[in-house]
C-alpha cells in the first residue's frame, strides 16, 4: 500500500510517501523552491519524494490530505454571524476563510486531474482533520502503545488546542479548544509585540525571552488567559485583535496598558524584554495546566506534543521536568509539515486500521547526494577540492582549531531543526564563537543562541535532562560547573536546546563529535542550520556552496570532499 502524505493549506508545505507503513520520504517543499515556510502547492516535494521512493504517480493507492475544509464550518459561521461587525472584518473573513480555502482546494484538484484524469481511475482521496493530523498522526509514529495526546498551535479548521487519548489504533477525543481562544495566537500577538515577523519569527521571541524577567509582568498576562479543569482556555479578548483577522494583533487597551510595541528597526528595551519573559512564562504554565489535566483523565504514563507551539522547546523542557508524564515524544516536524506525515499515519493506522509497524525516530528522511554527484558539480564550478577518507576526523580536527565549518552528509533532515546532515558547526568551548557566527555567518540578533549536539554517553556529564532528546526540541539546564566550559551554547540564563546522538542513527556526525571529544576532552559541537538567516535550510550541493562562499565559514565538508577558502 502506497500513501502520499500532502500539507499544503496553511503553511510549511510538505510531502511525505509511505510504503505498507514505512515513511520511505518526507521533503518540506521550501527546501526545493527555496521560499522559505512555503504556502504553494509542494509539486516539487512531491515528484522528489516519489523519485527517491523509486515510484511514479500510477503507483500511488491512496492520498491524505492534512485538512477537511468542511470540519468544523458550523462553528465558524456562528461564530462569524455574531461577531463580524464591520465590512473590514466582513472582507477578511471571506478573504481568509472561504477565497483562501476555494483557491487551495482548486490547486489541489489541478494537480490531480494532471496525474491521474478522474477520481474514479486515480487513487482515492482522503482530507483528514487538521488536528488529527497533528497529535494522534504523531502518536501512530510514536514509540508508545498508550499516551496522552495534545495538539497546540494558531488554529486548524477552528481548532486551537486538542486533548485525545491513544491506545493501540484507537483514538479517543478528550476536549478541544477554538478561535480566538488560542494559545498560538497568543504567542504570535507578543512575537508581533516585539518587533518580529508573526508566524514565522516565533523562535526569536522564544530566544529573547531569557533576557528579559518574566516577573514584571507575568502577573497581569496571566490574567489574560485561563485553563478550566475540561483544559479548556479562555481569554481575556479585550486586550487582543487577532480574533478580528486583523494584522493588528493587538488592541488599545493593551498598549494603554503594557506601552507600545516595537518597531522592527528600533532597538530592544528592557521592556519589551521582560513582557517576552513573561509570555513565554505564561504559555509554560497554562500548557502545563493542560497537561495535569490530561494525566487525571489518561493515567498515562506518555504524552504526544504536537502543533506549531510544540517547536517551543523552553516549554517542552519543562513538560519533561515538572509534569507527571516520563517523556514526551514530539515529532521530528511537529508543526504543519509534519501533518504531512501525520494524515499518511491517521489513515494508515487509524482510518485503515493496518497495525503499528512504523516508529519515527530518524529524521534522515530527505534527499541524499553521492560522493559522484557532489564531485560533479564542484567540478563544474571549477572549485579546488580535496577528497578525504575519513571527513569526521578531519572535521574533528578543524573544530578543535576553532574553525566554523559547513557540514553537509547523508540523507537530509525533516523538520526545523538542522540535526546533523545540513549544519553549521563549531567548537563550543571558545567564548566568542556565538558572536562570531551570528554577526559573521548568520547575518542575525546577537543574542540568538545555539545548540549544542552531545553523543548520548555524555549527556549526563554536560546537561540536566534524564531522557533522550534526539530532534532538538527539548531544553534543558547546562550544568552549573559546565557552563564556562562550553560558552557558545550556554544561553545567559545557563540553559541550551541539545541534540542527543547515538552511532546507530547517524554513525558519521557521532564519530565526529566522538572524535572532537578525544581531542579536547569536551565531546559536544555547536550545531546550528546550514543557512542565513531569512533563507531554507540547504538542499543540494549548490546550495551548501553558494551559502559557504557567501558567509564567513571557514571550510565546507560535503560528502567526502574538503574545500577551504
Amino acid at each position: 500500500m502506497i500513501i502520499l502524505g500532502l500539507n499544503y493549506y496553511y503553511h510549511d508545505s510538505t510531502a511525505c510517501i509511505v510504503v505498507n507503513g514505512e515513511l520511505v520520504a518526507a521533503i518540506e517543499e521550501e527546501r526545493l523552491n527555496r521560499d522559505k515556510h512555503t504556502t504553494v502547492f509542494p509539486y516539487m516535494a512531491i515528484d522528489r519524494c516519489l523519485k527517491i521512493a523509486k515510484l511514479s504517480y500510477s503507483d500511488i493507492d491512496h492520498i491524505a490530505v492534512s485538512i477537511k475544509p468542511t470540519h468544523n464550518s458550523g462553528k465558524k459561521l456562528r461564530y462569524w454571524a455574531f461577531n463580524i461587525k464591520s465590512i473590514s472584518i466582513l472582507k477578511s473573513f471571506v478573504s481568509t476563510e472561504i477565497i483562501h480555502g476555494l483557491v487551495k482546494q482548486k490547486n489541489f484538484w489541478n494537480w490531480y486531474k494532471k496525474y491521474f484524469v478522474s477520481k474514479k481511475k486515480g487513487p482515492k482521496v482522503h482530507f483528514i482533520p487538521h488536528h488529527n493530523c497533528h497529535a494522534p498522526g504523531s502518536f501512530f509514529v510514536s514509540p508508545f502503545k498508550e499516551a496522552a495526546l495534545l495538539g497546540v498551535d494558531g488554529s486548524g479548521e477552528w481548532a486551537t488546542t486538542w486533548l485525545g487519548h491513544g491506545k493501540g489504533n484507537e483514538i479517543a477525543v478528550l476536549g478541544e479548544s477554538f478561535i480566538p481562544h488560542s494559545l498560538g495566537s497568543f504567542y504570535v500577538a507578543i512575537t508581533y509585540y516585539c518587533g518580529f515577523k508573526p508566524y514565522y519569527d516565533e523562535g526569536k521571541t522564544m530566544g529573547l525571552a531569557p533576557m528579559g524577567n518574566p516577573e514584571v509582568y507575568k502577573e497581569d498576562i496571566a490574567k489574560l488567559v485561563r485553563v478550566d479543569e475540561n483544559g479548556q482556555l479562555h481569554f481575556d479578548l479585550s486586550y487582543f485583535n487577532f480574533q478580528n483577522l486583523s494584522l493588528e494583533r493587538l488592541s488599545p487597551k493593551f498598549y494603554e496598558k503594557f506601552g507600545q510595541r516595537r518597531k522592527p528597526d528600533e532597538e530592544f528595551t528592557q521592556r519589551h524584554m521582560d513582557m517576552a519573559a513573561a509570555f513565554q512564562r505564561v504559555l509554560e504554565d497554562r500548557v502545563l495546566e493542560i497537561c495535569d489535566v490530561l494525566y487525571k483523565k489518561t493515567k498515562a504514563e506518555y504524552l504526544v506534543v504536537s502543533g506549531g507551539v510544540s517547536l517551543n522547546s523552553v516549554m517542552n523542557g519543562r513538560i519533561v521536568r515538572e509534569s507527571k508524564f516520563k517523556d514526551i515524544y514530539v515529532m521530528p516536524a511537529a508543526g504543519d509539515n509534519g501533518t504531512a506525515i501525520g494524515a499518511a499515519y491517521y489513515l494508515y493506522n487509524g482510518i485503515l486500521k493496518n497495525p503499528r509497524n512504523f516508529v519515527h525516530l530518524d529524521p534522515y528522511v530527505g534527499t541524499y547526494y553521492t560522493n559522484e554527484e557532489i564531485e560533479s558539480v564542484l567540478k563544474g564550478a571549477k572549485l579546488n577540492y580535496e577528497f578525504i577518507e575519513d571527513i569526521s576526523e578531519k572535521a574533528a580536527s578543524l573544530l578543535e582549531k576553532g574553525k566554523i565549518i559547513g557540514w553537509f552528509q547523508g540523507k537530509m533532515e525533516i523538520g526545523p531543526r538542522a540535526l546533523g546532515n545540513r549544519s553549521i558547526l563549531a567548537n563550543p568551548c571558545f567564548p566568542d564563537m556565538k558572536d562570531k557566527i551570528n554577526s559573521e555567518v548568520k547575518f542575525r540578533e546577537a543574542y540568538r543562541p545555539f545548540a549544542p549536539s552531545t553523543i548520548l554517553e555524555a549527556k549526563n556529564d554536560y546537561f540536566d535532562l534524564e531522557v533522550e532528546a534526539p530532534f532538538m526540541l527539548k531544553v534543558c539546564n547546562v550544568l552549573k560547573d559546565k557552563q564556562r566550559i562550553i560558552p557558545a551554547v550556554t544561553h545567559v540564563d545557563g540553559s541550551a536546546r541539545l541534540q542527543t546522538v547515538t552511532r546507530a542513527l547517524n554513525p558519521r556526525y557521532y564519530d565526529l563529535i566522538k572524535k572532537l571529544g578525544e581531542k579536547t576532552g569536551v565531546p559536544v559541537v555547536l550545531n546550528t542550520s546550514f543557512n542565513i538567516q531569512g533563507e531554507p535550510v540547504v538542499e543540494s550541493p549548490k546550495d551548501a556552496i553558494r551559502c559557504f562562499y557567501s558567509t564567513g565559514l571557514d571550510d565546507l565538508l560535503i560528502g567526502n570532499y574538503y574545500l577551504t577558502k
